[in-house]
Parts: structure tokens; sequence; C-alpha cells
């Protein structure tokens, strides 16, 4: 299981068709825009005192998503925008191209059943969702099981997750609507493909674990009327929901109801014998439950009672469990527990940590353990026998990301998903008997990977500290003035961003440009000190991290600031927020995406609550005082900032919208240069998961096209 399951921001999946020897050229064709005229923000008079500070907050009203007046500015000034948008000549070629980038057929990484069946997703291309379909034992033909793009009409109903009966009678799965957390559950009959009349509300940051003719997951009471997207989840709960019964009938197994933040997450051992039950309270550690399903009048066994550090499941071997942790162990380790133990924390190291890789996920494959590594920001695959000594590792393409990996207990046979930054993801095959892998799905590429390179580079940061970076781009790569680039980066919640493949950075690379993305501190690439040298009070770090790899690629000729745009998104936004405030002069644009930019009050809305353990919280006077040095923002002075598209969703109740309006009525306030500030409210969306292609390929054609534009620079399509 990989450690990432709830709060993970991933990188959609990229390809493209790389086009040689463009040249660019400075647009001339028409004068600067200047003199921007954006829709008038409100302000009102509203004051905090946070310990004896007065802090204003002008723009509170538009916390209100279902108010008139909110609407009403969303609606202005996303008219703004697309006038602006509209104007660009070489927009609707941008998203022509996007369009074919994204039109390649790719296949996920099958999950197998005990009786060998596998079920996985596939693309053709430009399909919204991928489509789960199912390849039986030593067949060959694929059945299709669940479509979501039958969902809705416009694609924006989408499958979050899915869970298949250990019988393989019923499938049920979890459909979002619009990008919301929130989920429903619905179950198939597999062998009628009718969906029953089992239909559960409510759920969110949860599983779907079977047992017997039924399954547990992790619901929130139902909100209050106009709070669905905006306010506080609390309460969290593990239910048991018994096929053929309503909702109101499930067995309630679990909640705290000391603790209103704790949230449960579950999962039944493959023997059926055990719920295993991981309790947060925040992004960072987690307690550890056992319930023995096997006597109903058991009470949960908590073999880890506090919340100091991590544990995530990865087998069960007779009466022994197996998680990874970071407990004593920075990179993480393998460990195991006795069920049947009286004593309640006592755990066996079973994989010791290594001095150079981060552990970053763990399963059972036959007789042995897989573990995937990240090494210097790239992963590894390796077999461990159960008693911990290397059996082999295996051997991998390229520098790369190891995306999903799937194998069982009981098999002899493993699969896996490759993808690098030049190569679009390939599914392989491995058999452990022989130790020799087999490509199960390659998509068919229609352009030389071999025309493009990455590198990986390393720099120093303000402190000193060493941060890697890899570049992307043309092999004999021009630099200069005319060398679009776009720097990328996250920095947070012990998140590792791996290389990953993403149309919307292909216009810059086939145009001569550069794609760069840092490896800032806050991130899971180093593991757990990494993490915290990027947390609280040290969370400044990542700023300069960042700020430094703008520096080094301006230095050192990649780029100059006129053709240097910086990307972040969610805790990345905050990232570029915080960057921009802090050095106006960085960049020539910027977007901070979906982002978390009110550090005094994101904590008052949806889960955001479980971000202090990263950030601190506005109600402790020593959190107040290092957050308030560096909330977007509070931080926006009348200066000249880069040209800035903010970009959010109606429907994210993951990082509400709030966040993004308040800082662009700001900065619109704030902005002295002629170089524009705008937002793009994406409607009928959310947070980023889910979105379907046509809605991704619009967005990323409209930042392209703001990019280029904002550069003075014409792109060759």
């Amino acid at each position: 299981m990989s450690k990432y399951s709830l709060f993970y921001f991933i990188l959609p999946l990229m390809t493209f068709i790389p086009s040689c020897h463009r040249k660019l050229t400075e647009d001339t064709s028409k004068p600067q825009r200047s003199g921007w005229v954006y829709p008038k923000s409100q302000k009102q008079a509203v004051t905090d005192d946070y310990f004896g500070t007065k802090v204003n907050d002008p723009y509170r009203w538009l916390e209100d998503d279902n108010s008139v007046e909110t609407k009403n500015w969303v609606q202005s000034q996303n008219k703004l925008t697309f006038s602006y948008l509209d104007k660009i000549p070489y927009r609707h070629k941008l998203n022509q191209r996007i369009t074919e980038l994204y039109n390649y057929q790719r296949c996920g990484v099958p999950k197998m059943t005990n009786s060998g069946n596998l079920y996985y997703f596939k693309n053709n291309g430009t399909q919204n969702h991928d489509i789960l379909y199912l390849r039986q034992n030593a067949q060959t033909q694929d059945e299709e099981i669940l479509n979501p793009n039958q969902f809705s009409t416009d694609g924006t109903s989408s499958l979050t997750d899915y869970a298949i009966s250990n019988d393989e009678k019923y499938l049920a799965y979890q459909v979002s609507s619009s990008g919301s957390d929130w989920n429903e559950i619905k179950v198939m009959d597999l062998h009628n493909k009718n969906v029953l009349k089992d239909h559960l509300q409510w759920v969110k940051f949860s599983s779907t674990s079977w047992k017997g003719d039924g399954f547990y997951y992790s619901r929130f009471p139902e909100p209050q009327k106009g709070d669905a997207l905006s306010g506080k989840n609390e309460f969290h709960g593990i239910y048991y929901h018994k096929l053929g019964t309503d909702q109101t009938e499930d067995q309630l197994v679990f909640r705290d109801n000391d603790h209103p933040f704790r949230n449960f997450y579950t999962k039944v051992t493959e023997d059926e014998r055990f719920l295993i039950i991981t309790a947060s309270e925040s992004t960072s550690g987690n307690a550890l439950g056992v319930l023995d399903l096997s006597d109903r009048q058991n009470k949960i066994k908590w073999i880890v009672e506090n919340f100091d550090d991590d544990y995530y499941y990865t087998g069960i071997l007779g009466d022994e469990l197996f998680f990874s942790t970071n407990a004593g162990a920075a990179n993480w380790k393998i460990v195991s527990f006795n069920v049947k133990n009286s004593t309640s924390n006592l755990q066996q190291t079973i994989i010791p940590e290594s001095k150079d890789a981060v552990i970053d996920g763990s399963t059972f494959c036959g007789k042995y353990i897989l573990v995937r590594t990240i090494k210097n920001a790239s992963h590894q695959l390796q077999l461990f026998f159960t008693n911990g000594n290397l059996y082999r590792t295996i051997e991998l393409p390229e520098m790369g990301s190891v995306g999903e990996f799937n194998g069982l207990a009981n098999s002899h046979e493993m699969y896996f998903g490759f993808h690098s930054f030049l190569r679009p993801n390939t599914v392989f095959k491995y058999d452990m008997n022989s130790s020799k892998s087999s490509v199960f799905f390659k998509p068919n590429l229609t352009y030389n990977p071999d025309l493009y390179t990455t590198e990986q580079i390393w720099y120093k940061s303000k402190d000193g500290t060493s941060i890697p970076m890899f570049l992307t781009h043309l092999k004999n790569k021009p630099t200069g003035s005319l060398t679009p680039t776009l720097l990328y980066g996250y920095g947070g919640f012990d998140i590792p961003v791996m290389p990953a493949f993403n149309p919307a950075r292909i216009p810059i690379i086939e145009n001569g440009g550069l794609f760069a993305v840092a490896n800032i501190r806050g991130g899971g690439e180093f593991g757990k000190n990494w993490h915290l040298a990027g947390t609280k009070q040290n969370k400044q770090n990542v700023f300069d991290d960042f700020i430094s790899a703008a520096d080094y690629l301006v230095t050192h000729n990649y780029c100059t600031r006129k053709t240097l745009a910086i990307e972040g998104r969610s805790n990345g936004g905050l990232l570029i927020g915080a960057c921009i405030t802090q050095r106006p002069d960085l960049c020539q644009v910027a977007f901070p995406i979906v982002g978390v930019l009110d550090m005094l009050r994101y904590h008052k809305f949806t889960i955001g609550w479980a971000w202090a353990a990263d950030y601190g919280s506005s109600e402790s006077e020593t959190d107040f005082n290092y957050l308030i040095k560096y909330s977007p923002l509070h931080n926006l002075k009348p200066n000249n900032y880069p040209s800035t598209m903010v970009v959010t969703a109606d429907h994210d109740d993951r990082v509400v919208p709030a966040h993004s309006f308040k800082f662009t009525a700001t900065l619109q306030e704030a902005q002295k240069s002629t170089r524009p500030t705008m937002i793009r409210v994406d409607v009928g969306a959310g947070h980023g998961a889910g979105k379907p292609t046509h809605k991704k390929i619009a967005e990323s054609a409209d930042m392209m096209s703001f990019m280029f534009d904002q550069m003075g620079i014409t792109p060759k399509y």
C-alpha cells in the first residue's frame, strides 16, 4: 500500500509528440495590453484580532460561495479572463495540439484476483474517463465492466475508487460529481452488470473493503444545507454495509465522539480475518488498530495508540501483520506485529531503514515482499524475502517512476507501470520464478523520445542545502532570451514529486523550451527529515528552495526573467503565492492553482484543519507569528507583480475557492504594473481528481496561451 492514499497530489499522466527545430519568434505584431479594468471587488470593514495584532479581511464576503454577490463576482472575473484569452490568435491551435498530445491509447496496471482474472483501466486517448475492463484468466479478449463516461453527459462525474468482492460476484464503486471530495457508493452485480439498489451517500476519504456479503467504508454525517462544499468535516465514522439493505441500517463500527477531527481508513486482510484501521488527526502520523472479525464481540485492539509516526499496511502472513513505517526510521522500514500477542505495541523490524533510499510503498507478492523505494527522486523496485533479506532488484528501463504495482500472496506474477518525463506509461508483467519482465502493454508512439532528454542537476538553496532539479528539453536545447521555461514545485505533506508525463508541458518543450521540476524540501523525496525541514517554522525553506531554483535557471542562462513561468498546485499554489509576494521580480508569469493562500483561516473550511501538522494554526500565537510573515494573501502590497493567472474551480471542497477569490481581489488592487492579474474559475470541477479530459485540455491550453502571450512569444503551430 502506498503511503499517500488520502492527501496525494499527482501530476497527470503525460505523453507528447515532438516536433523538431521549431524557431521561436518574439511577438511584435501587437502593442502591449495595458489599462486593465477589473471587476469591482467591494471591500468591507472586517478585522480580526490575533493576539493583539489587528488583521483586516475586507474580502471576507467572498468566502460565501452560495451568495449572489460571490456568484456575480466570479461571473464577471471569468468574463474578463475569457475575453482576454479569446483574443490570443494561437489559443485554438494550442488546444488542438494538446488534444493531439492526449490522443494515445493507454492502459492501467491490472489488479489480479485469486481466480487469475485481471481488472484494469483503458482509454482510447481522448475519452473523458478511463473505462474498467476485465480480462479473464488465460484469455486475450477484454470485457467492458464499468464505463464512467456514462455517469454524466458532460463528463463531470467520475469513478474515484472500486473494490471487487472476494468471490467476484460484486463490484462496489465510488462516484464523485463535479470533482468534489464527496462520493456516493454504488454496487454492481458482475454477472449481469445490473446496478443494485444499494446507494450510500456522504462518503469521503474512504476505502471500500469487502467482508462476506458486505463491506466496510467511512463517511461523515450529512452536512447542513449549504455547507457541503465549505463546511468543516467532523465526526468521521467507520460503517459496515450489508448488501440489499438501506444505508440507514448500516452498522456503526467506530467513531470517536471525543475527537471529532479524527479520520479513519479501513482495510480487510486478504484472508478476511482482520479489519485494519488507521486513525489520523492530520496529514502526518496515524494510530493503528486491529479488529478480529471472527468474533463480533471483539473490540478494536489499538496496537499503535499515538499519532507520532505513520504506519501503512503491507500484508499478512499467518498471525503477523506487516507495515511500512517511519517510526524511528526517517527513510522508512518494514515491521511486523503479531496480532495474537498480548503486548499491543511490540513490533519487529523486518526490513531496516536504508541510508540512501526511502520506502515508498510495499505489498506481498508470492513469497516475497515487493518494495518500491525513492532514490534521488527516482524509483527503484526490489523483492525481499519475508525475513528481510534482499532477493532481487527489478531492472527498470531508465530514471523514472513506478506508478501502481499489484501482486498477490498466492501468485508468482505481479504487474507494475513505469513512466518518465519522456516516455508514457508502460505496463510490465514480472514473473518471480524466472525473474524476468515482459511488456503487458506499451502505447504506440508516433514520436521519437530520443529527440529529447531529461537531466538531473543539483543546486544550492539559500542556506547551502543541495536540492535536485529535473530539466527536460530538446537535445541540443537553445538557451537565451527566447527559451520559454516553466518551473514546477510542490514542497509539502511528505509527498514526492516524481517524473511523470503531462501533455500540457509539451508545447513548451517542442518549441525549444524547458520544463523544470524542483524537488524542494517539505516533500517526501528524501524521507521524514526532508519533509520536516519544510513544515511549520521551517516553511520558509520551501520558498527559499524554489526561489533559488528560479535564480539558478536564470543565472545559468537557461532562460531570462521574461521567459520564466512558475506553477504550483494545491500546497504548490501556496508556494507560488508566497514566492511572488517575496520576490515579485522572480519571473514573468505565475500560476497559483487551487492554492492555499489564506494561511490564517485555511483550517476553518472542510478538511483544512488536518493540514495543521504541516502549517501550524493561527489559533496558536507561536504559529500565527510565522504564518503572518508568509501568508500570500496577507503579504500583498502595492508592487510590480508577475502576470498572474489564478486557477480554481467552483466545486473544490479540498482547498475552497475562497482562497483564490480573496487573493485575486487583493492582487488586482496591489498590482502596479500593466501585467494582468486574472482568475480562471472552472465550472463543474473540483480540486483536480476526476477532472474530465476535455476540461484538462481546455485548462492547459488557456494556461499555455497566457504564458506565451505574456512572454511575447508566438509558438509555431
